[in-house]
């Protein structure tokens, strides 16, 4: 179990560094391999600290390759903040880049982003923002938020994930990190993402 594990974080960090990073209005991040690693589906909770590094989708295991910030506002009072877990099928990658080499993976990266950021900006428009009188707590008011949000950013991303998977062969997944999310109601600073440490 433990090999398979190691493996399963190899093929993940061999598969980040087939991607490399330009910078368009997100930072990527690294992050710590958690001792579990635990497999996510469409409706499973991500409440923990740690991204999932597999997703399935489709009957097939996707493996983490990237996390991306991103931030958005709705007008000047109301926005918000979080991290985007990519996903990819570890085949795919290995064949795309037997086929057409590792570089073809920067321009697949550059049309991700473009998408993910169009989607967070229609999610964040359709997301209803405003304080919520009914929550209980500014911890309900988070956790509906962050739900609300969510399922906008996946309504919004789904066309361009099947048309992106369609054009490319490289079956993906971007998923929202619910945990991570910063919401403004008071003045959006979305845009104003702090640098990498």
């Amino acid at each position: 179990m433990k090999a398979s594990i190691q493996t399963l974080i190899g093929m993940a960090f061999i598969a980040l560094t087939a991607c490399s990073t330009q910078e368009v209005k997100h930072d990527t991040k690294a992050i710590p391999a958690p001792d579990k690693v635990p497999a996510i589906t469409e409706g499973s909770s991500q409440s923990g600290q740690n991204p999932p590094l597999t997703r399935i989708k489709d009957d097939k295991t996707l493996n983490l390759v990237r996390i991306m910030d991103g931030g958005a506002c709705k007008n000047d009072f109301q926005g918000a903040k979080g991290t985007f877990l990519i996903y990819a099928d570890p085949a795919d990658i290995e064949r795309i880049k037997r086929e057409k080499g590792p570089q073809v993976f920067s321009d697949f990266e550059n049309t991700i982003q473009t998408f993910a950021t169009q989607a967070l900006q229609e999610a964040i428009n359709a997301t209803n923002l405003a304080e919520d009188p009914f929550a209980l707590g500014a911890d309900e008011a988070q956790e509906k938020l962050a739900k609300q949000l969510f399922n906008n950013f996946r309504n919004s991303v789904a066309d361009a994930i099947k048309l992106f998977q369609k054009e490319t062969t490289l079956t993906v997944d971007v998923v929202p990190f619910t945990p991570s999310f910063i919401f403004y109601q008071q003045g959006c600073e979305a845009t104003h993402l702090e640098p990498e440490n």
